[in-house]
C-alpha cells in the first residue's frame, strides 16, 4: 500500500501541467477589490467583468445571457 502512494505521488508530482491564466478562462480569482482595481470594475458593464468568486448575481448574469437563456419579461 505504502508503495502504491508513493508512486501515485511522484507521478502526479512530474506530469507535466499546462498553466491555465486567469484571462484565458475568463475568472478572477479576487474576491474583494480595492482602490483603482475596484473601480476598473465597477465601470465596467455587467456582462465585461470576470467571473469572480462569492459574486453570486453577476455570474449568474453572465451565464444565463452566454448560454442564452434568460427569458424576456414582456
Amino acid at each position: 500500500m505504502r508503495t502504491l502512494v508513493i508512486a501515485t505521488v511522484a507521478t502526479v508530482a512530474l506530469v507535466p501541467v499546462s498553466p491555465v491564466t486567469a484571462s484565458s478562462t475568463g475568472f478572477d480569482p479576487r474576491i474583494v477589490t480595492f482602490g483603482e482595481t475596484r473601480q476598473q470594475i465597477q465601470n465596467t458593464p455587467v456582462l465585461e467583468r470576470p467571473n469572480r468568486p462569492l459574486h453570486v448575481y453577476g455570474n449568474t448574469v453572465r451565464r444565463r445571457h452566454y448560454r442564452g437563456s434568460s427569458k424576456s419579461a414582456n
